[in-house]
């Protein structure tokens, strides 16, 4: 699943391409991904320009010179190509954007999760989730986050993938948060002191200020992109060695989630 260092990769990968790009065909490939009609899709899009891309949660956003926002919310395997137009499309390519700088950005969902909506760019509040989001992770600032915090009462992993508390974790750097807070998992945020809370907050910004430029890495002139997890410290590392204490990772499979941390350096 695209999280915030995928999305902030590609977003700067695309802000760097594509403002100012016309839009010379849309097509509208696999209508379930759509939240919109073929008809309205088409018409909306041909022949606008790009303006900036922008990120808030887990959604792009293409704004677009006619007003209206391109808004794709890729879920759990949607992935974004911008990539020369005789490159081979892969079988569920949902939407293929041909560009007036004979380039091409497409957006493929092997398992037709993820959602794409057009809209006018003042009304994002339209599109599910998106009033219910609470503010993104990398934008909300330590009083609020404080504020924030105190609302929820359950375990604090389920906590930070909460879209409603904040916007844009998942499952995978949710591990590596609470690994960098040095907090078990599955305590309780009433389990939470002062201190706990502070380290917790300075983690999600060390977490995604680390990754991000190592997802970017692999961006060159296309981007072609599957998610890119090598680097990561302890999610779906089970078995293997603690970086820090050698203590072997722990890994608990509940609800379709896969866990890991470290039982020695995030006690319970």
């Amino acid at each position: 699943m695209p999280e915030i260092p995928d999305l902030e990769a590609i977003r700067g990968f695309l802000n760097e391409r594509l403002p100012g790009v016309t839009i010379n065909e849309a097509e509208y490939r696999i209508p379930v991904v759509f939240r919109t009609t073929r008809s309205d899709f088409v018409s909306t899009l041909t022949g606008v320009e790009f303006g900036r891309t922008e990120r808030q949660g887990k959604f792009l956003i293409f704004n677009l010179s006619s007003g209206h926002a391109l808004v794709i919310n890729a879920m759990l395997t949607g992935r974004f190509q911008y990539v020369t137009p005789d490159a081979k499309r892969h079988a569920k390519t949902c939407m293929a954007l041909a560009l007036s700088n004979g380039r091409e950005l497409r957006y493929v969902d092997q398992r037709l999760m993820g959602k794409i909506y057009v809209v006018p760019g003042d009304r994002l509040g339209d599109v599910p989730q998106f009033a219910e989001m609470g503010p993104d992770a990398l934008g909300v600032s330590e009083e609020e986050f404080n504020e924030r915090i105190m609302k929820f009462r359950g375990q604090i992993k389920n906590m930070l993938v909460n879209h409603k508390f904040l916007a844009g974790i998942g499952n995978a750097y949710a591990d590596e948060i609470l690994f960098a807070a040095r907090l078990h998992p599955y305590r309780r945020r009433t389990q939470l002191d002062g201190d706990d809370i502070a380290r917790l907050y300075a983690a999600i910004g060390k977490t995604f200020a680390w990754a991000t430029p190592l997802v970017a890495e692999q961006m060159q002139d296309e981007l072609n992109y599957e998610e890119r997890r090598d680097f990561l410290k302890i999610h779906r590392r089970g078995g293997e060695q603690c970086p820090v204490c050698g203590t072997r990772i722990s890994e608990i499979t509940a609800g379709q989630r896969i866990t890991n941390f470290c039982r020695t350096c995030q006690p319970s």
